[in-house]
This record gives structure tokens, sequence and C-alpha cells, in this order.
């Protein structure tokens, strides 16, 4: 019976503990990212642009923009220096660390819009490191990217751009994603191109983004 009894009580302090684990994750978490904890193992995406896909049906294509975006967005943000990332040409033009901000916003819409996931304004930014920003950027569009790989020509209908304010949503079709934050990230990596190499610490040589690979 003792037996019984601890092993009753070992159960219910077992079953406690487990229970006081259970969080609940707020719905704001679709315009979050956890802060992202890398470290010698964790691998950074699009280092190279992946294979070419299997074929040019539409999915495809719009997963090699993404790609393309990334492998662009890997070189120009690695090895920035805190030097880098206080730069600005002038008064009213955003420093290099306020750029990668809006860029890891853009990845994120760009991500919601092949997830379904509203993107709540006004935005809850992540206190992220600039290694932690950079990180959960190239993760963002590299799910994208596989969302994408992984959907048919008759999902891209289906795909959504969703703001929502409160009680007011807005939505576009997947052709809004294309000409707006994919474009305007590919737009905003080489004005990061450019204000680095104003700095001082041009973009490593050997990148070349005809080919998607970096030769080092």
């Amino acid at each position: 019976m003792r037996l019984l009894y601890f092993l009753f009580v070992f159960l219910m302090f077992t079953s406690c503990k487990a229970q006081q684990a259970v969080v609940d994750v707020p719905k704001s978490i679709m315009n979050k990212s956890i802060p992202v904890k890398q470290d010698s193992t964790t691998e950074v995406p699009y280092h190279q642009i992946p294979d070419y896909p299997v074929s040019y049906e539409p999915q495809n294509v719009a997963a090699r923009m993404v790609d393309g975006l990334g492998y662009r967005y890997h070189w120009v943000t690695k090895g920035l220096r805190p030097a880098d990332l206080e730069y600005r040409p002038g008064e009213t033009n955003k420093t290099v660390a306020e750029t990668l901000e809006h860029l890891y916003g853009l990845s994120l819409v760009i991500k919601n819009g092949v997830l379904g996931l509203p993107n709540v304004r006004p935005m809850e930014m992540p206190a992220h490191t600039y290694e932690e920003r950079r990180l959960a950027t190239l993760q963002n569009l590299k799910q994208t990217s596989d969302q994408l790989k992984a959907a048919s020509p008759k999902d891209l209908e289906n795909f959504k751009v969703i703001f929502q304010r409160g009680d007011k949503v807005s939505e576009f079709p997947f052709w809004n994603l294309i000409n707006g934050p994919i474009a305007d990230a590919i737009y905003h990596c080489g004005q990061v191109v450019a204000f680095r190499r104003a700095s001082g610490n041009p973009q490593q040589t050997g990148v070349n983004v005809f080919m998607g690979k970096t030769k080092e």
C-alpha cells in the first residue's frame, strides 16, 4: 500500500509540473519571432542559392524569386560592424540597422502571405540583436520558399496578403506580394550594399547573384 501511495504522489507531482509548462501563445506571435539563439552549429540559410526547381510552374518561379532575395540578403548583411549598422548617408535617411529592421518586417509580410496569417498593425518589433535579426529574416524567407515549393499552381490564387488593424481587415492577392514586399526587399538590399561601402566595409568580393554562388 505504501508503494502505491508514493507512486500516486509521484504521478500527481509530475502531472502538475507538466501543466505548469504549458503556456498560451498570443495571437500576436504571427507578427513576432521568438528571439533567435544562434551558436556555431546554427545553419544560416542562403549561403548559396538552392538548386533549380524541377519545373517552371508558377509556384516554383515565385519561390526562386524569394531564394534570390535570400541569397542577396545573406551576403549584403554578412559581417556588418557596429559602425556600419549606425551609418546613415544623411539626417533624413534610415540607418543600416533601421533598414534591417524594415527588411525583417517585410520578410514577415512575405511569409505570412503564403501561410495565410494576418499582419497585425501596429507591429511589435522583437528586441533582436543584429545577428538574431539577420538569422530570423533569412529563416522567414527560407520558410516562405519551402512553402511555395510545396504548393500547387492553384494555391497561388488562394494566397492572400492580409493586414489587420483592430477590427479592420484588408486583403490583397498574391500579385501584390510580388510587386510589393518582395520587390521592396530587393531594393533595400541594394541600399545596404551602398551604405556599407560608404561606411568603409564593402560587401565581400566574389558574390555572384547571377550564379547564386560566392567565390570565397
